[in-house]
This record gives C-alpha cells, structure tokens and sequence, in this order.
C-alpha cells in the first residue's frame, strides 16, 4: 500500500470493467461504450482512436496498431498485425545510390502504409458488438468539437512541432505557434474521414479521395507508394510468443514486433539474483542496463518481417540467454555491443480495457516519431507514420529496406497469464524503451512484489546508445555509482515511457492502474 502523505496516486477498483490509458478523455469514452453494451475490443477501438485527436503527437489514423485479446470466456490469447508495408517500389539500392546508410525520418522514403485502420475495421467486425458507426461517434464528436490540450501533450507539441512540414503545419500549429495548455485543438479533417469509415468501412480510408489525398502528399515529396499499395493493405492475424519468469508467463506479440527482446532480457535477468538488490539501487540498474545491451543487439540482428525472419527460436532458447548472461560483468559496464537503432522515442499510446465479461484487450498504436515523418496529407490533415526508419539499408539484413515488407517495430502490446488464465493485460509506452520497460515492469511485480499501480511510478533507467538516462527518482549517489561502474549517466530531459495495467484478481475485483508520467488515468463502473 503506498504511502499516503507522499505524492502518489491510487489503483482503480471496479468489477464491471476498467480502461486504462493516457488521457482521460479516451478512459472516459471507452468506459461509455462499455456502459452502452459495448464489449472490450469496443471500447479499446473507440478509445484508441480519439487518442489520434487527445494525442495527435504520439498516434493517429496514419499509422499502425498491434493487438493482443482474449475473447469473454476464453485464455486464449490472439495477436493481431495492424503493422503497414513498405510501398512495393521500394528499394534499399536506391536509398543506398544516394550515399544514405539510414532511411531518413522526415521523408516519404520512411512513410509506411498506415495499417491501423484497417486492423481496426477488422476487429470491430469480427470481435466488436455494436458496430462500427458507434465505436467511431466519440472520436468524430471531439475531432470536431475539439480537446483541450492536456499538459504532457504540450510538453511533448514542443519537443517536437519542429518536425511538421508543409500542410502539416497549417494543421497542428494554431497561426504558426504551438497549441498552449487547455487551448483546444480539432481536427475537421479527420471527422469526416472517420465519418467515411464508419459509412463505409476500410474502403473509404484505402481507396477513393482519401487515399488520393495520402498519396498526393506522399508523391510531392518524391514518394513511390501507389493506389495498389493502399488497397492491398491488410491486417495479419497470429499467435503470440511467450516467456516465463518467477511463476508467470509473458505473452508477446510476435516479429515484426519487438516483444521477443523482452522475453530475452528476462531470460538474461534469470540468472542473477535480482531480487536480493535494491530495487532502487545501482546494482539492480546496471544488470539490468547490461542485459539490454545484449537483448537489444540481438533485436537488432534478429528482428524483421516474418516472411524474412528465420532466428526467433534462437533468440528465445534458453541457452542464448545462458551465453549472453555469462558476459555481463556485475561490477563493470560493457561497450554497447551494436548502438541501439534509435533513440528513446516518446511518441506511442497504449489502451487496454477489460469488459465484465472479462474480454481482455491489450492495444498499441503509434506513428512512431513525434508526429511521424512530419508529412500530412492536405485536404484531410492525415499526419503520416515514419515507421520505414525501422527498416535498415544492410543488403541481405533479413530487416533491409524492400517492397512489400514489414519493418522492425517498437510497439508492442503485453499480457501476464498464470496456470493458464490471463491476469494481466499491460504495456509501456516509449519505443526503443518498450521491451526494458515490460522486463522491469515484470521484474517489480515478481522480485520485488509491488502492486501495479507502484511498479509504473518506481523510477526507470535505460542505457541507449552509450548513454545511461537515469531518472530523477534515483538518487544522485546511485547515479555516481553507476558512473564508477563505466556508465555514461544523465538525467534525461523527458520522462522515460509510459505504462497501463489492469489486474483481474482470482476474485473477479479488477484494478487498473496508469502511469502518472502522462496525462491519463484508470477508470472503470
């Protein structure tokens, strides 16, 4: 139980149903549609969507989703790939021809076509209940009425406006500035796409005037996607990929998701005591600093498509992370064994809900940088996804650049399960973070016993490309300790990640619990 005369916030206790997520207004809207006989996959929808309105900097209808669920009276947990490809005129040769060793981030080379609203329109037909004119109303509602700016959104606006180019600025800028604090922003455009989509379904959004719209955009800064790209966009239904640590299992969402390094580094954790340190102290940091190096360059060698990836049993046998765990020096921090691909980007939104019937729903769904590529389509304002920078340009790589393809994702959705019944429903925002962010995560839970809502407000690290970005939460001795060992310490400006849980205790009481590191909130009836 926390201490209640610190700062702090309470779980959420309910027993019909809970949303967690970071804006309150999502958390809001999917408690509505849960109240309205709306089941979980519903409201996640419904919520999700108008965080492209709440969060335009982290999400939006031009860009992707992943999706873990159970269906009401089921463990069973499904995966679902709302993940677009690269246009099929795409090639790593002509981006290499151009001396480029990277796909470049605020270009049409990097824009991907968006896979989420076709995932969306999939899920509310196949495991929705009320349709999918009502899973859009809300969003439609505040996309024209308008949201206040919530105050971490404005934080983030700034940190990264200076992205936005062309129609894109006339859009999400008020008169050339940033948007302040409770001003409110809407999105005209973007209601009356969604009024399409909900009319007429995915076609509306990959076929006819709003494509046109995308592409238009698209070819003007010398992109090669095409109308045959839109329309052949297609959501892949899959099966998670899972990993046990100290009594429970981790699902994951498989390649081209990231969600197997998660799994790796918790096999590396498994070989330390972790549970005998500090939770808060330098030792726990730096094993767990060290043994993302590791899972990460494995991420980066392994990871790509499916269709292309051929190393996912090697990356999860027990025996790699035996090898990679006897490398880690207890007392002295290694050289990143390949830098990390990218930064730590802030730019994600995650949703999980659960109904009373006990649907659990585990959603992500992210343009990737803050506001993608920076590229909006004009009429409609559509801000498209950047997420052809997790592509690489090494020919042969299983990752490289090519028409057609998946790229390596950051984003992924997590559950818990134990003896077969799933208890958890999680994720943590912040790209590259993601996979540190779910073993910690676990790690508190399991070594250290916390409850959910204190796992997320423990103080986070994460070593990124050379560089150790340690929280505020710690303590500067620790930070100097950590320097001792070799790190290369800072604070980071920006809070690390963000995380929403839901715990459905064996009793049927559910508790949610959201990260005071965003705007948001748990609620639940």
């Amino acid at each position: 139980m926390r201490d209640f005369q610190t700062p702090g916030r309470s779980a959420v206790f309910a027993q019909n149903g809970i949303c967690a997520t970071s804006h309150p207004l999502a958390a809001q809207v999917a408690i509505d549609i849960l109240k309205r006989g709306g089941n979980a996959m519903d409201a996640a929808i419904a919520g999700a969507v108008l965080l492209g309105i709440c969060e335009p900097q982290m999400t939006g209808i031009g860009g992707d989703c992943f999706v873990l669920y159970n269906r009401a009276g089921e463990n069973t947990v499904r995966a679902l790939n709302g993940s677009g490809r690269a246009p099929k005129a795409a090639e790593a040769s002509a981006l290499r021809a151009r001396g480029l060793q990277t796909v470049p981030l605020n270009t049409a080379d990097a824009v991907t076509i968006p896979g989420a609203i076709d995932a969306f329109c999939h899920l509310s037909e196949t495991e929705g209940k009320i349709g999918l004119d009502a899973v859009l109303a809300p969003a439609i509602h505040y996309a024209e009425e308008g949201v206040p700016v919530a105050p971490r959104v404005a934080f983030d606006w700034g940190n990264d406006a200076g992205t936005l180019q062309g129609s894109a600025r006339d859009t999400y800028l008020v008169n050339g500035r940033l948007p302040r604090v409770g001003e409110i922003f809407r999105a005209p455009g973007q209601a009356e796409v969604l009024r399409r989509i909900a009319r007429e379904g995915r076609d509306a959004f990959y076929s006819g005037e709003i494509a046109e719209d995308m592409i238009a955009a698209l070819t003007q800064q010398g992109g090669v996607h095409t109308a045959e790209d839109f329309a052949a966009t297609q959501a892949t239904a899959t099966d998670p990929v899972s990993g046990h640590y100290k009594g429970v299992d981790l699902l994951e969402h498989p390649p081209n998701g990231q969600g197997a390094t998660a799994i790796l580094m918790l096999n590396i954790l498994k070989h330390f005591d972790i549970a005998a340190m500090d939770p808060f102290g330098a030792e726990r940091a730096h094993i767990e600093a060290e043994a993302a190096k590791l899972a990460y360059d494995a991420r980066n060698r392994f990871i790509a498509d499916p269709e292309h990836m051929s190393r996912l049993d090697h990356m999860l046998a027990p025996e790699t992370a035996a090898n990679l765990a006897a490398l880690i020096d207890p007392k002295r921090a290694m050289a990143a064994p390949r830098e990390v691909s990218e930064a730590v980007h802030k730019d994600t939104i995650y949703i999980t809900v659960v109904d009373k019937d006990r649907m659990a729903v585990s959603l992500i769904y992210s343009i990737f940088h803050g506001f993608g590529s920076g590229i909006a389509s004009e009429k409609f304002g559509i801000l498209l996804q950047n997420r052809g920078a997790g592509f690489c340009l090494e020919p042969g790589h299983a990752n490289e650049l090519a028409g057609g393809k998946r790229p390596m994702h950051t984003i992924i959705p997590a559950m818990l399960a134990e003896n077969g019944r799933v208890t958890m429903p999680f994720g943590v925002m912040g790209g590259a973070y993601q996979p540190n962010g779910h073993a910690r995560f676990v790690s508190n839970l399991r070594d250290f016993g916390m409850e959910p809502q204190a796992a997320m407000d423990a103080p986070r690290a994460f070593s990124d490309g050379g560089t150790f970005k340690v929280e505020r939460g710690y303590s500067d001795a620790v930070r100097a300790e950590l320097s001792e060992m070799g790190h290369k310490v800072e604070v980071p400006e920006t809070a690390i990640g963000g995380s929403q849980a839901i715990h459905i205790h064996d009793t049927g009481v559910l508790e949610g619990a959201s990260d005071p590191r965003k705007d948001g909130c748990a609620l639940g009836y």
